[in-house]
């Protein structure tokens, strides 16, 4: 399947139904009088958030989205039928845009959260309503009004406890198909994996976290350089940062200045990023080159303040204290999200006091 996180659509909001003109025609009532019906609302576009999506492959072949227009209103005082609405599931995570101004309408982040994209157009009044005592015959109706029409951007920003980051052919694809059920394609050339790949490690009951590799990072990736401007957006809802370092057998490549020039280039597609929570680790534990610059590099990254650890995710060597190290990290993230979402579940509603309407002689209006 094709990793779709970015299309444009066009929704349509149905139209509403005409008013009706219609004088009751009935035995034994000569004046029957108007009973034309009022058309029926036209139906919206409502994108919902669903966790059973991860893509926005779907919207790749159908750009048009519409929903269904108000009847029209009939005789004997009969109204038209409200159109259909029409909810399309979009994969949590998805932020709406509008394509003409840039202006982001809504961004669906959580499962169920909705957005009307396009609302659809109120029914038209039929003539039972325009009959007055020097009127009682009308023979005027409204129109319905047409349904909103909007051009959209949607852009998917993957949901992720942890992201996989550093340069290609790290391991990174290695580490999350041993840690969890993704299989990832993984090949010895850069650029192997060119969609992100989400898996979940199970540490026990109640205990598991959503863990992402996102490819394509590389110097210069803000500015376009390879696949980074595509991808790096989904570093955005990581909580936690895992930086693979790798020997790499380019000897201009060192693990220590990667790991510097990656930092800076998420740093300038996101100052917030510099202080995103990170874990780095020394990956291909089970080379020989790697155990030659392990206290190189540990030297080099505990001088500013990080703790390194070294794994092979090929025998696991190392594997479960960077799991446990990721959990302690997001336990601690979790621990106040918690603390605050018992204190609002707790809160009372307090209903604001009733609006007060008043009269000529009110002594407040007074």
């Amino acid at each position: 399947m094709s990793f779709v996180d970015q299309v444009r659509i066009s929704v349509f909001g149905g139209n509403g139904g005409n008013g009706c003109v219609a004088f009751r025609r009935e035995a034994h009532r000569p004046l029957g009088g108007p009973a034309g019906g009022d058309g029926g609302n036209g139906g919206s576009v409502i994108l919902e958030a669903h966790t059973r999506l991860s893509t926005l492959l779907d919207f790749q072949f159908r750009r048009e989205i519409k929903a269904d227009d108000g009847e029209h209103g009939r005789g004997k005082d009969q109204y038209g039928r409200g159109g259909g609405d029409v909810i399309v599931q979009v994969p949590v995570g998805t932020q709406v845009f509008d394509d003409d101004t840039g202006e982001m309408l809504a961004d669906l982040d959580k499962p169920g959260a909705r957005l009307v994209a396009a609302r659809g157009g109120r029914g038209g009044r039929g003539n039972i309503h325009f009959a007055t005592p020097r009127d009682r015959a009308p023979r005027r109706a409204e129109k319905g009004e047409p349904g909103e029409a909007r051009r959209l951007r949607l852009e998917l920003k993957l949901m992720a406890d942890v992201g996989i980051i550093g340069y290609p052919n790290v391991g990174k694809s290695t580490f999350i198909a041993a840690v969890s059920r993704a299989r990832p394609e993984i090949a010895d050339y850069p650029f192997t994996t060119l969609t992100p790949n989400l898996g979940v490690v199970y540490r026990g009951p109640e205990r598991s976290f959503v863990v992402a590799d996102i490819p394509g990072i590389i110097e210069g990736a803000s500015e376009g350089a390879g696949l980074g401007l595509r991808f790096l957006r989904h570093v955005e809802r990581t909580r936690v940062l895992l930086h693979v370092l790798a020997v790499d057998p380019d000897p201009e490549r060192d693990p220590v200045r990667d790991f510097h020039v990656l930092n800076a280039e998420l740093e300038r597609f996101d100052p917030s990023l510099a202080e995103r929570p990170m874990l780095v680790v020394l990956a291909k534990a089970d080379l020989p080159e790697t155990r030659e610059i392990e206290a190189k590099v540990r030297e080099a990254l505990e001088a500013e303040g990080h703790r390194l650890f070294v794994m092979s995710a090929v025998t696991r060597e190392g594997v479960d204290a960077v799991l446990e190290a990721l959990e302690e990290k997001l336990d601690e993230i979790r621990a106040p999200e918690e603390t605050a979402a018992e204190d609002d579940s707790t809160a009372f509603y307090k209903a604001p006091p009733p609006h007060r309407v008043g009269l000529p002689g009110d002594p407040e209006e007074q």
